[in-house]
C-alpha cells in the first residue's frame, strides 16, 4: 500500500462542523483588523505587491519544480502543491510579531491573501496539477470541481473576514469581548484537529514519516527562503523582509486539510503532507522568531 491508496473520510456531519469551525477561526483571526490596515494597502503598495508575489506566484512555482525533482508519490506532490496555494495561515501575526517584523504589513498581507486566496488557491492548484508529468499523477485523474472550489473558499474564508472586519470597526466591544476567547478556541481546536487527524492515520504516518518530514522540511525551509529571496531583491527593509519570510512560510494548512476531506476524499498522501506541515510550521516559526527576536531589524538607510 502507499500514500496513493489511503483515505480517511469524515461523515457529512463531521465536515459541517469542521466547516462551521473554520468560518470561526477566521472570524476571530478578523477581528485585529481595522478598516485603517488596509490603508497600508495604498500608502505602501510595493511590499504587498512582493509579498503577494512571493506567496502566490513564486512558492507554488518553486513547489512544483520541488516536486519534478523530488517525484513523490503523486499524492504527497498534490498535497505539496494544495499547501503552497493556500494562503497565509492565521498564526502569520504573532509570529511577525515575536520576530520583530512590520506587523502592520503582515495583517495586510494576511488581509489580501485571504481575500485573493478564494481566488488564487483553486487557481494555482488546479493550474499547477495540471502539469504533472503522467508519472507523478494519480492513476485514475482528479476532477477538480474548479467552482465549487471557489464557492466554498468564500464561504470559509471570505464571509467570516468579512464579517470580523465590520464587527471590529462597527462593534469593537463585542470585538474585545469575542476577541481572546475565539483565539484561544482556534488554537485549541486547530491542535485537536490536527491530533484527531494524527491519531485516525497513526500507522500511515509512522509508515511514511520519514519521508513526509524530510518533503515537508524541505518544502517549508524553501518556502521561508522564498519569502527572504523576494525581500531583498525588493530591497525592502529588514522588517518588512522578515515579514515576507514569515507570510510565505506559514501557510494556512487547515484550510487545506479542510479542502482534502471536502474535495479529494481525505487522500492519504495529501493529508499527510497538510497534516504534517501544520504541526512543522508552528515549530519553524516559532524557532526561526526566536532567532530572529535577538537580532533589532536593521534600519533602512
Amino acid at each position: 500500500m502507499t500514500p496513493d491508496d489511503i483515505q480517511l473520510n469524515f461523515n457529512p456531519e463531521s465536515l459541517l462542523l469542521l466547516n462551521v469551525f473554520l468560518g470561526m477561526i477566521m472570524f476571530g483571526v478578523a477581528l485585529d483588523l481595522k478598516l485603517s490596515d488596509f490603508q497600508y494597502l495604498f500608502k505602501h503598495p510595493k511590499p504587498l505587491i512582493l509579498g503577494f508575489i512571493s506567496q502566490f506566484l513564486l512558492l507554488p512555482a518553486l513547489t512544483f519544480l520541488l516536486v519534478l525533482v523530488m517525484r513523490p508519490y503523486p499524492s504527497l506532490g498534490l498535497g505539496m502543491i494544495l499547501v503552497a496555494a493556500c494562503p497565509g495561515g492565521n498564526i502569520s501575526n504573532f509570529i511577525s510579531s515575536l520576530a520583530k517584523a512590520n506587523v502592520a504589513l503582515s495583517i495586510s498581507l494576511t488581509a489580501l491573501a485571504t481575500m485573493l486566496a478564494s481566488i488564487m488557491t483553486p487557481l494555482n492548484f488546479t493550474f499547477w496539477q495540471s502539469f504533472l508529468p503522467d508519472s507523478l499523477s494519480l492513476a485514475e485523474p482528479l476532477v477538480i470541481p474548479l467552482w465549487e472550489l471557489i464557492e466554498t473558499i468564500v464561504v470559509l474564508l471570505g464571509f467570516p473576514v468579512i464579517l470580523g472586519i465590520l464587527c471590529r470597526n462597527y462593534l469593537p466591544k463585542v470585538a474585545d469581548i469575542l476577541q481572546k476567547p475565539l483565539r484561544i478556541f482556534s488554537i485549541l481546536f486547530f491542535l485537536g484537529f490536527l491530533g484527531v487527524a494524527f491519531y485516525s492515520n497513526f500507522d500511515n504516518f509512522l509508515q511514511y514519516i520519514g519521508f513526509v518530514f524530510f518533503l515537508v522540511l524541505l518544502h517549508n525551509g524553501i518556502a521561508l527562503l522564498s519569502g527572504y529571496l523576494m525581500g531583498k531583491l525588493g530591497r525592502l527593509p529588514d522588517a518588512s523582509t522578515r515579514t515576507l519570510v514569515v507570510e510565505t512560510g506559514i501557510q494556512n494548512s487547515g484550510l487545506g486539510l479542510i479542502l482534502i476531506f471536502n474535495f479529494f476524499d481525505g487522500l492519504g498522501g495529501m493529508l499527510l503532507v497538510a497534516l504534517w506541515w501544520g504541526m512543522w510550521h508552528v515549530v519553524s516559526g516559532l524557532s526561526l522568531a526566536f532567532v530572529l527576536s535577538r537580532f533589532p531589524p536593521k534600519t533602512a538607510n
